[in-house]
This record gives structure tokens, C-alpha cells and sequence, in this order.
């Protein structure tokens, strides 16, 4: 065994055999040992002694929107990692549209890289982008690192980053599968949102609910595990928000296709029918459904055929968000409040901390084949987030960190007060304040043996 360099304890260490008292031995930035709570510490050793406060794994984040370069007045790689720092996320993966240029090219990659690399407050990886025309880049882009290809079914919203036609999807994923990769997917059907009437010109988020039905999300979903049965392809649903979607889902999985799925803080913690008219701030895409579709994904995440629980922090600057939900910019900002606002609910529905730290940290962390990341185990990176469980407060937008203060929590009560952060056996936050910028750029590595 190494010699420590730090130790931390608690009373309520969540561990992957459960919650318990511990003290956590660092050392060279990774865990050496979870040994008793008693464990005599050497002489000079710092220590942090935590007491009663819950000591999680640091937050995994595969599904954040940095924008940067190219609308950095939207984020930006100093601001979005200071706000996951603040909200216990110690590693992000960003997604390669709203930037320019879009991650689509291993050159593009390399701009994406430049930016963030002196920027980052947390550990930051990247997605790869699959597009009309960039087939030849998707292996190119796999061996410098990307960890993935995002594509969209229907229009992304940006020029630069457009959909798949079936044919093009088949293309890419018969590509990506022959190399081994995965492909994380917006899944909407083109058609069934064409078919909807729109929300043009409308205050009222009933207007916007209907241009966006839950069968647009049902069929995408649909084909994309007849085309993940038939390639023996690795398929991920990103921000499910149709609980409609789960038994086909769930079925598949039975069947041995390799599909996982994902929902966010909002589709868990908001509903419909409580979204003012003209408060975009609660626009995304797909939406927001009623309180009976969010009961239905937290039964999905109970019996695990959701994985995981990610942000899809997809900010914009103020304006954006005009009071018409047909012409608003589509996009959560949640980065910072993704714990607290999930354990407020998950507590309230009989769900543990070992729960959100699997949802939230060891899951994503395993879609995205981060294997020193999302658990407190010997070996794994040094990442904690120091929670005090039964602290609340009201969510103020001028104390978030994310560089527009705009978010749909704006007022709202939540349980769960992020203490501290720790990256690699450094303090990066401290009471909600970020303290060092010690992030490095992660590139995906082949699985353990």
C-alpha cells in the first residue's frame, strides 16, 4: 500500500456495498483503502473529518452543453465547470453541438480540446457528433478519444449539427458498431412533430406539450432498437421524457440488444401542470410531461431500466428565452442543481443515497466507460461530493455559476446542500465556492480486462 497522502472519514460513507462509516485513504489522487471508521491516521496526514454529512462519489455528468468555442456567451468551459464543481459533479462529458465548429472532426475535436484544456475545474471528455457527410470521420474521431457519437433524428435547432435520415442513421451505426463504439441518440420522429400543431406564437405550455407528443419520442425509440437489435449495436436513448417508451425498452433489454437509456432532473422533478404560461425557462425537448409520466420514470429508474440520471445543462443567454414557447430557445440549465434537486424527490419517494450515487455517478460513469470514475472503491480516482443530506435551501439564480442566471428552479425549495468536492484528493469546492482548477481532458480508454 501507497503511503496516504490524505484521508477522509464520515459516519456515512456510500459505498458500493452500501451506506457506512469509514475512513477513505488518497493517495497519488486515487483511493487506496475504505477502511474503519477508527482507522488510526499516521502522523502529518491531513484529515477531513465530515462527521454525519454523507460522503458520495463525485457526480458523473455525461450530458452537459458547453458551447465553446463559438457561442461561449451561452457557457463556456470556465463557468460550466465551476458550476459542476459547486453542485458535486467532479467529471463532465461535453456534447458536440451548440459549439462552433461542432465535434465532428478530429481537427474540430482539437479546437474543442485547446479551449477547455485551461479552463477546467473539473475533468472534462467529449463527445463525437454523427452528421450527414462525416461517416469516414466517426473511426478518426473514436481513436482520438471521443467517447461517443451524439446524433439527432429530428432537427437539432442549430445549422452546423443536422439530423439523420434513416438511411445516413443506418450508415453511422453500421460504422460505429463495426469498430465497437456507441451512438447516444436525440430520439424524436421527424414526422410525428411535423404532424403536431405547433406552438408558434403561443404563451401556454399546453400549445408546446402538444408540438412535441410523446409518440414522436415512443417511435424513434422504436426503430432504434430494431436497428440495435439487427447491427448488435450499442445504442443509448438520451433524456427519455416519455415513460410510454419503458416496456419497449425493457423488452429489448430482456432480449440481450444492447440499448441503455437515460432521464434528466427536470423530467423527475417538474410536471406540466405546474408550468406558468409564458415561463420558458421550462422549455426542453423533448418536454416536460405531466405529473402521472413522471411518476411512470421514476418506477422506470426503480426497476433499472433507466440507467442513469444526467443534467442536459443546455443554457442560453436571457434573451433567448422570450415568453413565446414556439420561439424560445429549447434548454434546461441545471448543472449545479442536478443532486439537490434529485434527491429532493428521490428522498420524499422512499429512495436512498446509494440510489442517486448509482443514478448519478456509477452509471454514467459506466456508459461512458470511465473506469476509475463513479465509486468509492480502492483504485478508483480520489472524487467526492460532501453532501449534507438534510440541509435545504431556496435556489437563488444570482448564486449559481453557470454564466447566465436563468433556470427553471428559480424559487424553489430544495433538500440537499453540496459541503465540499474533491477531485482527485483536491478540494475544488468549498461551501458552494470553487477553490482550484485542477481539471484535466479525459479521452475514453479501451475496458478493463
Amino acid at each position: 500500500m501507497r503511503p496516504p497522502e490524505l484521508v477522509l472519514r464520515s459516519t456515512r460513507v456510500v459505498t458500493p456495498t452500501g451506506l457506512r462509516p469509514a475512513t477513505v485513504v488518497v493517495a497519488g489522487g486515487r483511493i487506496e483503502d475504505v477502511a474503519a471508521h477508527d482507522l488510526p491516521t499516521p502522523p502529518g496526514v491531513p484529515v477531513r473529518d465530515y462527521g454525519d454529512l454523507a460522503l458520495l462519489p463525485g457526480l458523473v455528468d455525461t450530458h452537459v452543453h458547453v458551447n465553446d468555442p463559438g457561442r461561449e456567451h451561452w457557457e463556456g468551459f470556465t463557468t460550466a465547470t465551476r458550476a459542476a464543481a459547486a453542485g458535486g459533479v467532479t467529471t463532465l462529458l461535453d456534447m458536440p453541438l451548440n459549439s462552433v465548429p461542432p465535434t465532428t472532426t478530429p481537427a474540430h475535436l482539437a479546437v474543442k480540446r485547446a479551449v477547455a484544456a485551461p479552463q477546467a475545474h473539473v475533468d472534462v471528455g467529449f463527445w463525437g457528433g454523427a452528421v450527414p457527410g462525416n461517416t469516414a470521420e466517426l473511426r478518426p474521431l473514436h481513436d482520438a478519444g471521443v467517447f461517443g457519437f451524439k446524433a439527432f433524428l429530428s432537427p437539432s435547432g442549430v445549422e452546423e449539427f443536422p439530423e439523420l435520415d434513416p438511411e445516413r442513421l443506418t450508415a453511422a451505426l453500421t460504422e460505429i458498431a463495426g469498430f465497437g463504439g456507441l451512438l447516444i441518440v436525440h430520439a424524436e420522429d421527424p414526422a410525428h412533430l411535423a404532424a403536431a400543431p405547433p406552438a408558434d406564437g403561443s404563451r401556454r405550455f399546453a400549445d408546446f406539450l402538444a408540438s412535441r407528443p410523446r409518440a414522436a419520442e415512443n417511435e424513434a425509440v422504436e426503430r432504434l432498437v430494431v436497428l440495435a437489435r439487427r447491427l448488435d449495436a450499442r445504442v443509448h436513448i438520451l433524456h427519455l421524457s416519455s415513460a410510454d417508451a419503458l416496456p419497449l425498452l425493457a423488452a429489448a433489454r430482456r432480449d440481450g440488444v444492447r440499448v441503455t437509456a437515460e432521464t434528466c432532473p427536470h423530467f423527475l422533478t417538474l410536471d406540466a401542470e405546474e408550468v406558468p404560461d409564458g415561463a420558458t425557462e421550462f422549455k426542453c425537448c423533448p418536454p416536460i410531461r405531466e405529473a402521472a409520466n413522471r411518476d411512470a420514470l421514476w418506477a422506470g429508474l426503480a426497476d433499472g431500466t433507466l440507467d442513469c440520471v444526467v443534467s442536459d445543462h443546455s443554457p442560453c443567454t436571457p434573451d433567448l428565452k422570450v415568453p413565446d414557447f414556439g420561439a424560445a430557445w429549447g434548454g434546461i440549465s441545471s448543472l449545479q442543481l442536478g443532486l439537490p434537486a434529485v434527491w429532493t424527490e428521490a428522498r420524499r419517494r422512499g429512495h436512498t443515497l446509494e440510489d442517486v450515487a448509482r443514478w448519478m455517478a456509477t452509471a454514467p460513469a459506466k456508459l461512458a466507460g470511465l473506469h476509475t470514475k463513479g465509486s468509492v472503491e480502492p483504485g478508483r480516482d480520489a472524487d467526492f461530493a460532501v453532501l449534507d443530506d438534510e440541509a435545504a435551501f431556496t435556489v437563488d439564480p444570482a448564486l449559481l455559476h453557470h454564466r447566465n442566471p436563468v433556470t427553471a428552479y428559480a424559487g424553489r425549495r430544495l433538500h440537499g446542500v453540496v459541503r465540499a468536492t474533491w477531485l482527485r484528493g483536491r478540494l475544488i469546492a468549498d461551501h458552494g465556492r470553487p477553490t482550484a482548477r485542477v481539471g484535466r481532458l479525459l479521452e475514453r480508454t479501451p475496458p478493463r480486462p
